[in-house]
Formats: C-alpha cells, sequence, structure tokens
C-alpha cells in the first residue's frame, strides 16, 4: 500500500506547490476511517481511495480533487458526516464526497429503470463540479483491476455496465488511454474465450516481431532528424478489444488489420506535423483511405492528431498519428487537462464551469446532454437509450453550404444535420440535398458532406422519423414534436366532449372552471386534462364532478344502455363519414365526434384493411381510437372478452365523392419472367392501385406473392381477384384478412 510521503511526492512531480497538509490530514483521517475494514481480496479497504488518488495524480489533477479521491466512501462506509468533513476540509470537499456517497448509494443495476435514473442522477452530479466525474471513473477503474476478487455473480454486471456506461463516457471526455483499459479489463470479463484468443495471437506476433517496434522508432526519429524535425516517437501495440471491434465491425481477418501497431510522433509545433506527415509519405507508401485530420476539424472530444497508415520497415503496416505536446497532452488527459497546473497557478480543476466550458469540446456535449435532462416529456430510459447512441459512435463532419462544421455520430442522416443545426431546422425539414444533389432523408452521411436542408413552416415531424435518426437530440425534438401533436389532436376532442358533457347536464363549461378543478384531477395543466379526456383516460363524468362536486348523473341507470349514431372519422389521413351503433343501444341519438384538425383517430386493420361492401367492426382502444376490421377478420378472436370495445360501424359512402380503401392479396404465381410484370398489369387494367409488393416465399418453380393495393369497393377487388385467377401464370389468388 502506498505511503502518505509517496502519496504526496506524486502531486509534487506536476505541482511543486501542492498543499502537502491538506493532503497528509485527508490521508490520515481516510485511513482512521476505514480502519481495519477490508476488501474482497482481503487487503485493507483504504487501499481503494488510495488507489484511486494514484490514479488522480497519473490525470494530474487539484489537491481538492486528490483529497476527495482519499475520502470518496468515508460518509458511505464509515460514521463520518457530512458536517465533520465540512469542518475538518471544507464546503467543498465535503459537497463533491457528498455527491460521491449519493451515486455510491444508487449505483448502478440491472433493472433498466433504475440504470437509466442513476445515470441521469451523475450527470446532474457533474454539471455542478467535473471533478465528480473524474473521480467516479478513477474509482470505477481500480475495481475493475480488481473485479476478479468480486463474486462471479456480480462479475458479468459490473463489467457491463463498464462497457456500457463509463468506459464510453471516459472516451467522450477524451481521456482514451482510460477508456481502453476501462472496455480491456470488461471485455476479459463479459468474453474471456475472446479475450484469451486474441490476447495469444498478439502474444505469438510480438514474439515474431520483438524487435520491430523499437526498429521503427529508430528509423523514424533518425529520418526526421536528418530532416531537421527532432520528434519523440512511441510505439504501442493495440489492445485486444480494439481488436475485437474492429474485426467484428469491418469483417476483417486477424491478418487484414493495418494498425496493430501504431506509433505517436510528437513534434514541437503544428507545422512540423505536417512537414513530418509529408516526409514519411515521401519515404514510405501511404495506404489510400487511412488518412485523416484531426489536427484541422478536430473531435468533440478536443482529440487533434493527423493519422496515417504506411506500409513501413520490413514491409509492416503501421499506423502513425502526429501531434504536437499540447495535442498529445489533451489526447492522454482529455477534459483532465483543463485542470493541469502552469507555471503553478491553477486552473479552477472543474469548478469554473463557464470557464472550462469554452475551452472544451468534450465540456460543450457533456452540458448539451445535461440540458436535455430538463425535457419533461423524455422518461429515463428515453434518455439513457439516446446518450448511448450518442456515447459508442464515431463521428463524421459534414458542413452546412455556408461552411460551418457539423459533428455527427457515424450513421447519422440529414434528420439528424437538420436539429444538429437547430431544433426548429429539424421540425420544418421536408427534404435535403447532400453534395447539391436531392437525397433521401435516410441517407447516411458521410466525411466531408455538404448538405442542405429543404425546409417547410407546414411541417410537422413524423413519428416515423424516430427509427431513422441516431442523434439524441434528434430522437428527443422528434417526440417532443408527435407528443405535442398528439396533444392538440386529442386535446381538441376533449374539448368538445367536455362541451357536449357539460350540455347535457346543465353545467357551464369554461376553461376558469376546470383550472381550479386541475388538483382535484391529479394533472399539471388545462391541456394535459383534455387531452386526457380525448384519450379516453378520464371520463367526461369525472371532470364534471371535479368541477361541480354535487353533480349527478341523471343517465346512471341508463349506463348499461350505449348511443348509436354517425359522426365525422379520419380514416387514412381522409375525412369519412360513418354510422355506429353500440350493442345494447335503444335510441339514436347522435354522437359527434371529432378532433382538433381532424377526427377522432380511425384506422384500419394493419393487416388487410377494410372496403365498402364488408360488414365491419370497430375496436376502440383509449388513446388511440378506433381500429375498423371485416367481420370475417380472424384479429377480432382477440377482443372476444371485451365487448365493450366493440362498435358495430358500417359504412355511410357518398356517392359523389368516391375514395380508394386498403385491401391485401396473397398470390403464388409461376417462377418465370415477366410474370410479376403480367400480375401488375391486371391489376392496373381494372383500375386497382399497387401500394406495396412483398415476396414472400421464392422457390425454384414458384414465387408467393403478397400485394397491398387500394379498390374502390368489394366488388372492384372480386373483380381483379377473378381476373388474376384466370391467368396461366396464376395458381392461386386470395384476399387477405389480417
Amino acid at each position: 500500500m502506498m505511503r502518505q510521503y509517496e502519496l504526496v511526492e506524486r502531486v509534487k512531480r506536476y505541482n511543486p506547490n501542492a498543499d502537502e497538509a491538506l493532503l497528509d490530514k485527508a490521508y490520515v483521517y481516510g485511513m482512521m476511517k476505514h480502519g481495519s475494514q477490508k476488501r474482497a481480496s482481503g487487503d485493507p479497504y483504504f487501499s481503494h481511495p488510495l488507489e484511486v488518488a494514484a490514479i488522480l495524480t497519473d490525470l494530474r489533477l487539484d489537491d481538492s480533487s486528490i483529497a476527495v479521491a482519499l475520502l470518496h466512501d468515508t460518509i458511505e462506509d464509515t460514521d463520518a458526516t457530512r458536517a465533520e468533513i465540512d469542518g475538518k476540509f471544507g464546503p467543498e470537499i465535503g459537497g463533491l464526497v457528498e455527491s460521491l456517497t449519493k451515486l455510491k448509494k444508487l449505483d448502478f443495476v440491472s433493472k433498466k429503470t433504475e440504470q437509466a435514473e442513476n445515470f441521469r442522477r451523475l450527470l446532474l452530479a457533474v454539471s455542478d463540479d467535473i471533478r465528480v466525474l473524474l473521480v467516479k471513473l478513477a474509482d470505477r477503474l481500480h475495481n475493475m483491476r480488481t473485479l476478479h476478487y468480486v463474486p462471479e455473480a456480480k462479475r458479468f454486471r459490473i463489467a457491463e455496465e463498464t462497457m456500457e456506461i463509463y468506459a464510453p463516457l471516459a472516451g467522450r471526455m477524451g481521456m482514451q488511454g482510460m477508456r481502453e483499459e476501462l472496455e480491456d479489463l470488461a471485455f476479459r470479463h463479459l468474453q474471456p474465450e475472446a479475450y484469451q484468443m486474441i490476447s495469444n495471437r498478439l502474444a505469438a506476433m510480438r514474439e515474431e516481431n520483438k524487435n520491430l517496434i523499437p526498429e521503427i522508432e529508430t528509423a523514424l526519429t533518425e529520418k526526421l532528424a536528418a530532416n531537421g524535425i527532432q520528434a519523440r516517437v512511441k510505439g504501442r501495440e493495440k489492445k485486444p478489444y480494439s481488436i475485437y471491434v474492429k474485426v467484428q465491425r469491418k469483417g476483417l481477418t486477424f491478418e487484414q488489420l493495418s494498425d496493430i501497431y501504431g506509433f505517436r510522433v510528437v513534434v514541437q509545433s503544428v507545422e512540423q506535423c505536417y512537414l513530418a506527415l509529408g516526409i514519411v509519405h515521401r519515404t514510405w507508401s501511404m495506404v489510400p483511405g487511412r488518412f485523416k485530420d484531426y489536427i484541422s476539424t478536430p473531435k468533440q472530444n478536443d482529440y487533434r492528431s493527423i493519422h496515417t497508415t504506411v506500409v513501413g520497415p520490413g514491409r509492416q503496416r503501421v499506423e502513425l498519428q502526429f501531434r504536437t505536446e499540447e495535442m498529445h497532452r489533451f489526447a492522454e488527459y482529455g477534459i483532465a487537462a483543463h485542470a493541469l497546473y502552469k507555471d503553478g497557478d491553477k486552473i479552477a480543476g472543474g469548478r469554473n464551469i463557464a470557464r472550462l466550458s469554452e475551452a472544451s469540446g468534450a465540456y460543450g456535449w457533456l452540458r448539451d446532454t445535461i440540458e436535455r435532462l430538463n425535457d419533461p416529456n423524455l422518461n429515463p430510459e428515453e434518455f439513457l437509450e439516446n446518450t448511448k447512441l450518442e456515447l459508442f459512435h464515431d463521428q463524421v463532419f459534414c458542413f452546412t453550404p455556408k461552411g460551418k462544421i457539423i459533428a455527427l455520430p457515424r450513421g447519422a442522416t440529414p434528420i439528424d444535420f437538420a436539429y444538429a443545426v437547430h431544433t426548429d431546422v429539424g421540425n420544418t425539414c421536408v427534404g435535403a440535398k447532400v453534395n447539391r444533389r436531392i437525397t433521401p432523408l435516410m441517407t447516411e452521411l458521410a466525411n466531408g458532406d455538404e448538405v442542405e436542408i429543404i425546409r417547410s413552416k407546414a411541417q410537422v415531424p413524423p413519428p416515423a422519423w424516430e427509427q431513422i435518426a441516431v442523434t439524441g437530440k434528434a430522437r428527443a425534438a422528434i417526440r417532443r414534436a408527435t407528443r405535442e401533436a398528439v396533444r392538440k389532436q386529442f386535446g381538441g376532442l376533449g374539448r368538445q366532449i367536455l362541451v357536449r358533457a357539460f350540455e347535457r347536464a346543465g353545467r357551464s363549461f369554461s376553461d376558469s372552471l376546470l383550472s381550479g378543478a386541475m388538483g382535484r384531477l391529479g394533472h399539471q395543466s388545462l391541456n394535459d386534462v383534455l387531452a386526457a379526456v380525448g384519450r379516453g383516460e378520464v371520463p367526461s363524468e369525472a371532470v364534471l364532478k371535479a368541477v361541480y362536486p354535487d353533480y349527478q348523473d341523471e343517465r346512471a341507470n341508463a349506463a348499461a344502455k350505449t348511443a348509436s349514431g354517425e359522426g365525422w372519422f379520419d380514416i387514412g389521413g381522409r375525412r369519412q363519414k360513418m354510422k355506429f351503433r353500440v350493442p345494447g343501444s335503444d335510441d339514436q341519438r347522435s354522437i359527434p365526434i371529432r378532433g382538433l384538425s381532424g377526427d377522432l383517430p380511425v384506422r384500419f386493420a394493419p393487416e388487410g384493411g377494410a372496403v365498402p361492401g364488408d360488414r365491419i367492426v370497430g375496436i376502440l382502444t383509449p388513446g388511440e381510437g378506433i381500429t375498423i376490421y371485416p367481420i370475417q377478420s380472424p384479429a377480432l378472436k382477440d377482443f372476444d372478452d371485451e365487448p365493450s370495445r366493440w362498435l358495430d360501424v358500417r359504412w355511410d359512402i357518398d356517392a359523389n365523392d368516391p375514395e380508394r380503401f386498403p385491401a391485401r392479396i396473397s398470390i403464388t404465381s409461376l417462377n418465370e419472367p415477366g410474370s410479376l410484370a403480367a400480375i401488375a398489369q391486371v391489376i392496373a387494367d381494372n383500375d386497382g392501385n399497387i401500394d406495396n409488393i412483398k415476396m414472400i416465399r421464392k422457390g425454384a418453380d414458384f414465387h408467393d406473392i403478397m400485394i397491398d393495393l387500394e379498390v374502390w369497393d368489394l366488388k372492384h377487388l372480386n373483380r381483379i381477384i377473378n381476373q388474376l385467377r384466370t391467368k396461366p401464370i396464376v395458381s392461386a389468388a386470395e384476399r387477405v384478412n389480417g
């Protein structure tokens, strides 16, 4: 276990003006409080906070951070209190220790909701002081180094957490060394066989090429020195997990990897980075497609270097990274580099958030992520899912037409680009030009693409965009816009339901009266109440009683009877009048049902639809609307035990305003050239409109084809099916009822 003076010496190596008294006091206090406590390994418990402090000295953090590391488990695991620590070390250190204690108590568990909520709390704690994250990462790193002492049942969960949350978070903060070690430690517990296999291959390669790294280091150093550039060249071997990811992602073999060996070339200036690059490219052949300039376009986590791969000495492919000393420091320490001591004066290692956010792109990303926590519509699971997407993705750099660089995760689309520019741009996006050509919105963007967003004020982002977008910002904005649109739609319906309910009851209705009853209804706003009524979550009678506690429903004796009538429905985006009757109704009162901008959401059965001429049934789903099924649909069996949801609807078609309706047919046809074209021609000749074609099965002799089409009515559909059956290429043609 590290002695007291050894820890102080480690700090003084990078900060000669370290507060030795503070470090000594924290060391003695922590050791005394933990006393005879033991870790799972059998070591004294205090060895853990001491090792966490040692990791932070490698990051060259300030004295307060080192003291917090020594004390971070005292409130949780000993009789120490916040007040006692404040009295001995001051409120700044006391606050940091308490923040870490709360995170310790709420450490991630396997249950998804709790994990997500705890991740939110971690980020909220980080928003107050970035050092909370740095100590937490160091704490996790030492725990991973000793994970083999933990009971086997807990190892997988801890390793999975590390791989999913802590390692990518360290990478996002620019702390690549810590990320690599966390990933490697987690990998050996998550996939021990793969880890061992890759480690064995690396060991064999290391033995075979044991002189390769020093030879290349020497050759590079001498070559650059001969051209007047003094450089520090350091070789390294790729980690097993990095090799595993690359092999899996690109489908390569171990032998095809070109960057198992990498070399960092550290020079004095940016100009020398480019000069050294030119010298290397003139000396050894460059591997095409392996050049990246992160000096011209830095990564979002502040990383800057020039990357290239060459066929170097001994015909061995090697990756080279050219950087200055300052770039190297940021590559090693990431966001912690902003807390380094310079000339004896410390930058306020995390407390001065404004200064840090100006200097750090990594903290800028973290700040944007934390801002999304304020979205009341984003639940913890959604937040964790969206943040993981951004944590795991590498980046591409795209440009606006004016030349502004937009950094996006790899796999991003023009939709993500639009929301990265501004939320309003995303919400009004209707199309995109990539490199001045109209491109589908689901197109994956590549490095260097110029993207122009085409906008329309009439646009509302469709919910399906959420599945296309890959950035958390875009997904959250789409989800928020969708919820707002749904709230407006159901809010209008809810208002009309309440107005009619209050009229029937002979009571006056107003927004002010409804606002006064908000507490009794359990909702925060008037719009929430209206939407809840529209979705069927709150009955109109409940609202009446909340506004008028003395109200008695005079129709209670007729509760078993329900109404029939007719109303206008929004069917597939078209306004359609339909008559309906609920079984058990004795009267013929009209119940008009209308939404704010459309009507009560009504859709056709997703598998097969329905057409005029079918006897149809409506199934009511609170919060979603009505689904129309043909009476012969086998899907109706699922609702046999819920008769209250059945509506006996029937068509009321306006002959002067005909509409097409969806249907689905299944065809078995001969497998020969032109068969699909012949089928399509029959449908076209009979005035049918094909919406979608899907090849279900392709055999040597036959095709099974599913076709979604639009027809005028049942007679029209039957005519098409009968015409198809007359064709020699068609073995069978049937209607599909979902």
